[in-house]
């Protein structure tokens, strides 16, 4: 990251503040079409790596002072907006701060006090919980539909290397409450507040922590013991594959943004350096050389095989941050009903190409898969194919299960 600084700052100027992912993008979309003014300002700004914490950081700013002149108006609902948008905001600029330094610290507070102030008045049911893990605890939002009666079934969300909680539920519109399905977001290890309180990321607490989280969902009221499943995006789609594993009983376990490959080396030694060393940081690592020997412990080789629930797969045919060639090979290990929705030409976002455009909505796929597993339809192994024109061949899926 020292190294390549420079490299790092020229490729931000040509490219913007999405050179490595679509992050201005996919947090936008969680706040909705009113936040777009200000991650448009945000792209502007950024110029280089330096930029990105303030002008997300001013942009939380002016979102706060807007959610307290709302609260003193007496206007809830736009109070709850501008709080919403305030949290994604400083989460955001909590980012390209890898350290718990002081101005983390405080962003992080920030953050939490902002998505306190949305959860008081929000447009459906949601509870702040914090969930038993050994000696700590793991801080989370279980979020309910606004229409129908517990208990629900419930999806526990895996957050990907650079997410947090609060923007993996969108303000308005969440595809699966929109369905009729609960979701239970929470920091893991490595992640958001359990980072912030130094709860790093190792080669077996994530999974340990998830297990833990679906066993808290199963004994939830509001939830359906019955009907649990797990969800990862991006490297959380590697944590998810970990938790569905070693837990028996899920309704089914889906991924978006495939991270598969053994040892992340694409991750970490072929694109931003930013990548390597935001994980550095969740994983309590400052020697690289330390790193990558525990990097090389990262593997679902011994995971796929002891799946035991239904399995889908969201990704992009030219995935730039783990080789497609490595989910192939995962699906080939695994006993289960398998089912890969592939766009073609796409990279990891699955989005930004003409299949993505054109096709159907990456996130619709999942929330409409799990519906079907909620419901009892039964799964089976399929490949759906989605070209750049949109259209969608449904087709066997041509791997045989080990």
């Amino acid at each position: 990251m020292r190294e390549q600084r420079w490299l790092l700052d020229a490729t931000i100027r040509q490219l913007g503040v999405d050179w490595d992912q679509g992050r201005s993008r996919y947090l936008a979309a969680a706040c909705g079409i009113e936040a777009e003014g200000d991650f448009a300002r945000i792209r502007e700004r950024v110029r280089k790596f330096a930029d990105i914490e303030p002008a997300f950081a001013g942009a939380a700013h002016r979102r706060e002072d807007a959610a307290d002149h709302a609260r003193d108006e007496g206007r809830t609902v736009a109070e709850r907006e501008h709080a919403f948008i305030a949290a994604v905001l400083w989460g955001a600029a909590q980012w390209p701060l890898f350290g718990n330094s002081p101005r983390n610290l405080s962003y992080a507070l920030r953050k939490t006090s902002a998505y306190g102030r949305f959860v008081q008045n929000a447009p459906h049911p949601v509870e702040r919980v914090e969930i038993p893990f050994g000696s700590a605890s793991l801080p989370g939002y279980l979020h309910l539909p606004r229409t129908g009666g517990p208990p629900f079934p419930c999806v526990v969300q895996v957050g990907g290397m650079d997410s947090f909680k609060e923007h993996l539920v969108a303000l308005y519109g969440d595809r699966y409450l929109e369905r009729g399905i609960a979701r239970l977001t929470y920091d893991g290890p490595g992640q958001g507040e359990a980072l912030n309180k130094g709860l790093f990321a190792d080669a077996d607490n994530v999974v340990t922590a998830g297990k833990a989280v679906v066993g808290w969902a199963r004994g939830h009221p509001a939830v359906d013991e019955r009907l649990v499943g797990v969800a990862g995006v991006s490297f959380g789609s590697f944590w998810a594959t970990g938790i569905a594993a070693a837990t028996d009983g899920l309704v089914g376990c889906a991924n978006i943004m495939a991270m598969h490959e053994p040892g992340l080396r694409t991750l970490f030694e072929q694109v931003s350096p930013t990548y390597k060393a935001r994980f550095m940081y969740l994983s309590g690592f400052a020697d690289e050389d330390a790193f990558d020997a525990f990097a090389d412990q990262l593997t679902l080789s011994d995971a796929a095989p002891r799946v035991s629930c239904p399995f889908l797969v969201v990704a992009g045919e030219e995935d730039d941050l783990s080789p497609i060639v490595h989910t192939w090979r995962l699906l080939a290990q695994m006993r289960v009903p398998r089912e890969f929705v592939l766009y073609q030409g796409e990279k990891h976002g699955v989005a930004g190409g003409p299949a993505s455009a054109m096709g159907p909505n990456r996130d619709d796929v999942v929330a409409d898969w799990f519906v079907g597993r909620f419901a009892g339809v039964a799964a089976a192994d399929r490949l759906r194919y989605v070209d750049v024109s949109g259209r969608v061949a449904d087709q066997p899926l041509p791997v045989s299960s080990s």
